[in-house]
């Protein structure tokens, strides 16, 4: 079976500084080299995997699967499920998320070649294929090794020479240009013992660089996950802001809560009509077939109105007022020292984040333990939003209490998380649809055709909102187990007593 190691340094100079006794690794034939281009998703989803894949003139080459490079002759980078069939396509599939498009991230030489490991008389112990990738950032070559019967010794030991020769995520990521090295969840390093408002100001300043790595994503319109993760970081922005009482006087924190809500706000409607149009097969399934073209025609409706939204959006986020507004704001959280103290702004993190955490929990399980089928709908939303917040909060401090004992626990609450963000999302949209339904022409054929599908669609969504606010009481005594309890206790309350 074969193997696959990834390094970085180009070509065969990889294999022949690597000494396997006798044997030496020498060329079978001659070096193919050709322009080329690099495609990753921007989160680099592929590097992440391991995997290379290039854009040359003969086709797309993935490298880096165990079984050595795949070629794909008829295919183009883009969305994975909008690329036509074939082996490149299909070993895609199972690795890129749906909603990431493969995009070119950078300009490259692909080189290739046939070596092998032959012993001092000449015979061949082990296969190697070197597939070698040069950007102008960084170098990587795939070793793909093929062992031949009767030769497991001369192959274990090319496999031990090649285990320590570096870090292959390292490798990969670094033939990206500096500006595309991008992480969704960047490693926000807190101490126990930082004061409250170092802390703060760290992971607000974090979240915000995110924020701002998608930008040139969201103008560039290659997919939708870059506004939705550039909303997420900016959200997790306003969640520090809002849920650290104190670290910052009272005027700074209302400052900054009215800056990032303002920076957010012109992102909504962008968002909720890729919300809709992500749904659109979903849509389509709920309905009879006689009502389905009018959900075609209301899809063509919200396809027009993105493509206006997100011209808005990508002239904003190009304006100079924006520029301004968010260096500034990057300005402002460089130090911790540049926004007035409150007066938790020196305690420590860890008993800190503990009454935050421990307090928001207990919350949670007041709110969840009341619901029942009389309870407002606006109740089991407000929950929804707790839930969130904790949910945070204990993301933000893993590093302190350790995330082996936080995951857990986070994983318990997102259980209770899905049940309450699917009762969100059909009331939601049935409020989006009957907002359609009231813009829609009071005459012609076509609003019949629409409305009378849109009505479809809002029975079966009051149906499907009605399910999900059943379930919400069994969610929650699934969250609510005597593990979960005594993990919460352990972790942020009695570990506080005792201290």
């Amino acid at each position: 079976m074969s193997e696959t190691f990834i390094t970085d340094g180009a070509g065969g100079a990889a294999l022949r500084r690597v000494g396997v006794g006798k044997a030496r690794v020498v060329p079978r034939g001659d070096e193919e080299r050709a322009p080329a281009t690099l495609h990753d998703t921007f989160d680099g989803a592929l590097a992440a995997a391991g995997l290379l894949l290039v854009a040359a003139g003969d086709g797309l080459w993935l490298v880096g699967l165990p079984e050595g490079p795949v070629h794909q002759a008829d295919a183009e980078p883009g969305f994975v499920q909008d690329m036509n069939e074939g082996p490149v396509t299909a070993a895609l599939r199972p690795r890129v998320p749906a909603l990431r498009r493969l995009i070119p991230v950078a300009d490259a030489t692909l080189a290739r070649q046939a070596m092998a490991l032959i012993d001092d008389e000449g015979k061949t112990l082990v296969r190697v294929a070197v597939c070698a990738v040069s950007t102008g950032h960084g170098s990587a070559t795939v070793l793909t090794l093929s062992p031949l019967r009767g030769y497991d010794r001369p192959h274990a030991r090319l496999r031990a020479a090649l285990d320590p020769l570096g870090d292959p995520e390292a490798a990969l990521t670094a033939l990206r240009p500096p500006a595309m090295r991008y992480t969704a969840k960047p490693p926000v390093d807190i101490a126990a013992d930082m004061p409250a408002r170092k802390a703060a100001t760290l992971l607000a300043r974090t979240h915000l660089s995110v924020a701002r790595a998608n930008e040139r994503g969201i103008v560039a319109d290659h997919d939708t996950e870059f506004l939705h993760d550039y909303r997420v970081n900016l959200r997790k922005v306003r969640s520090v802001v809002s849920l650290f009482t104190g670290v910052w006087s009272e005027k700074d924190t209302t400052r900054l809560k009215d800056r990032f809500r303002a920076l957010m706000a012109p992102t909504g409607p962008l968002r909720d009509l890729d919300v809709h149009l992500l749904d659109r097969d979903r849509y389509m399934e709920m309905v009879p077939e006689a009502l389905r073209p009018g959900i075609v025609a209301l899809f063509d409706d919200f396809a027009k109105e993105r493509a206006a939204a997100q011209a808005a959006l990508a002239r904003h986020l190009e304006s100079d007022d924006y520029a301004r507004e968010a260096a500034a704001l990057e300005a402002l959280l460089a130090s911790a020292k540049r926004l007035k103290p409150g007066p938790a702004a020196d305690v420590p993190v860890a008993p800190f984040a503990q009454d935050l955490i421990w307090s928001r929990y207990r919350k949670v399980c007041k709110r969840a333990a009341r619901i029942d089928d009389a309870t407002p709908d606006e109740e089991v939303h407000a929950l929804r939003i707790h839930c969130k917040k904790l949910r945070y909060l204990m993301e933000f401090f893993a590093p302190v209490f350790g995330p082996s004992e936080v995951k857990p626990l986070v994983k318990a609450l997102k259980g209770l998380q899905d049940t309450l963000g699917a009762f969100n999302d059909a009331a939601v949209q049935q409020d989006a649809l009957r907002a359609v339904l009231e813009r829609l022409p009071r005459r012609g054929a076509a609003r019949i055709e629409i409305a009378t599908s849109i009505g479809a669609l809002l029975t079966v969504l009051a149906q499907r909102q009605a399910e999900g606010r059943a379930r919400v009481a069994s969610s929650f005594a699934a969250f609510d187990s005597p593990e979960t309890r005594a993990g919460f206790a352990d972790l942020f309350h009695r570990g506080k007593e005792a201290a």
